[in-house]
């Protein structure tokens, strides 16, 4: 079952020169595409299926500063005032809405864990509250039970994930740039030593400079040029309800987490629980992720032979004058886990008792795509002049998206870039690459 998910009109004809040309049309595709467009660069924005139809529509919709890592705190606060301002930039609501986010939980380690990120978090000018356990429970009272402490980020918020990236390909389009959906990119034309063009399977698009916001196709689509980029994907799975209960706008637990979305649904999910599907790819950089899944292989599962079909992480060459995975596979749709669906709608209803008669009312999974060290992977790829990468999100690209598409669009320019870029410099992950993983 889809996601749910804003269909639009996009611009019919590929252009046959653009000054940039965003491959990928998720969150931080179109934000790049979108903060060009503004500046009055010409670009072209191309997307093999729908505008947002992959991960950018199948996540909480949170965007928030708690609990970021520390290189990804700048970018999520810069991100948060991108996002109270695109509403009004574009004309079109995106839901986003600084709600606040409320964390509760009994587990004493884990608030302490909280308490010590939020001294952290003090001093880099970001406001959140501990609660005590007399506070937690008043705030959490739809859970009918008491709570030992928690956490509030108030100036943190959510947005509609069905809604956000096609809005912002709105924006795109009416700043001057052309998006096209249905327009897979099959590789890169140099000239050179450098990037010279785009093929396409409506054509070729000249241009000196290519942003790849290729989501979970991203390292399959670099290994076309002998471009290692260390990334694996998990399959995620989640479901939403439809209630009026007043529920908290965005709580989690160790439990189950819950989202409202502007319409009225509920989301609900089970955080960090997911299926690693074997892959190609996932087989090729196993030795990188090795860490990562065994610090989290309390909350994932060996899962099925999904990705394997869909060929996002294949290793395999294709030919820019034939059709490619991306293609075969337009939107990566993955089927979700029924017991982990199961589990998460009782866990649930355990905890929020106004749930316990609502009604389903969709199901859906996406592929969460990471690097080794949980940080996405946004500069110039060494080797290959002209290509901008800006992938490998690890399930933080919905909030932060628009403050990536930022920098990038800042580095493209000439602009003093909204944060530091060096955190997110590709060339990091050499050591990952060999065997070296990055700090948490």
């Amino acid at each position: 079952m889809p996601a749910p998910l804003l269909h639009i009109e996009t611009t019919p004809n590929l252009p046959r020169q653009a000054e940039v040309v965003v491959i990928g049309g998720g969150i931080v595709g179109v934000s790049t595409a979108y903060y060009l467009a503004r500046r009055g660069v010409s670009v072209a924005l191309v997307e093999k299926g729908r505008i947002g139809a992959e991960q950018s529509s199948r996540n909480w919709g949170w965007c928030r500063q708690q609990n970021r890592d520390a290189r990804e705190l700048p970018l999520a606060t810069a991100s948060l005032a991108l996002w109270d301002r695109l509403a009004e930039e574009i004309g079109v609501d995106l839901g986003f809405r600084r709600c606040g986010l409320l964390y509760l939980s009994d587990d004493e380690a884990q608030i302490a864990g909280w308490a010590k990120w939020h001294d952290f978090a003090r001093g880099a000018g970001v406001h959140t509250q501990m609660l005590s356990a007399a506070e937690a429970t008043a705030r959490g009272a739809a859970t009918g039970k008491s709570w030992k402490g928690g956490v509030f980020s108030p100036t943190d918020g959510v947005a509609d994930p069905e809604r956000a990236a096609p809005v912002m390909a709105l924006g795109v389009m009416r700043a001057g740039g052309t998006v096209h959906q249905f327009c897979a990119a099959r590789g890169l034309e140099r000239a050179g030593g450098r990037v010279s063009g785009v093929v396409t399977e409506a054509g070729v698009t000249r241009t000196g400079t290519v942003v790849l916001a290729g989501g979970a196709w991203a390292s399959s689509f670099l290994n076309q040029y002998a471009i290692r980029f260390p990334q694996a994907s998990v399959r995620a799975s989640i479901l939403a309800v439809a209630s009026r209960a007043g529920l908290p706008e965005a709580l989690h637990t160790t439990g189950v987490s819950v989202t409202r979305r502007s319409e009225g649904s509920y989301a609900l999910a089970i955080s960090g629980g997911a299926r690693v599907d074997p892959t190609p790819q996932q087989l090729r950089f196993a030795r990188q992720f090795v860490p990562m899944f065994l610090s989290r292989r309390g909350s994932l599962s060996l899962g099925g032979r999904q990705a394997w079909a869909a060929g996002h992480e294949t290793l395999r060459r294709w030919r820019l004058d034939a059709p490619t995975a991306m293609e075969a596979c337009r939107i990566l749709d993955p089927s979700p886990d029924p017991r982990q669906i199961e589990e998460t709608l009782a866990r649930a209803r355990r905890l929020l008792p106004a749930l316990a008669d609502a009604p389903v009312t969709a199901r859906w999974a996406g592929y969460i795509d990471s690097t080794p060290d949980g940080v996405p992977a946004i500069g110039e790829v060494a080797g290959l002049p002209g290509l901008i990468l800006a992938a490998g999100f690890s399930g933080h690209g919905f909030g932060i998206g628009t403050g990536a598409g930022h920098m990038v669009a800042d580095l493209l320019t000439g602009a003093p870039p909204i944060v530091d870029p060096a955190p997110y410099a590709p060339e990091r992950l050499a050591d990952s690459a060999r065997g070296k993983v990055a700090a948490f």
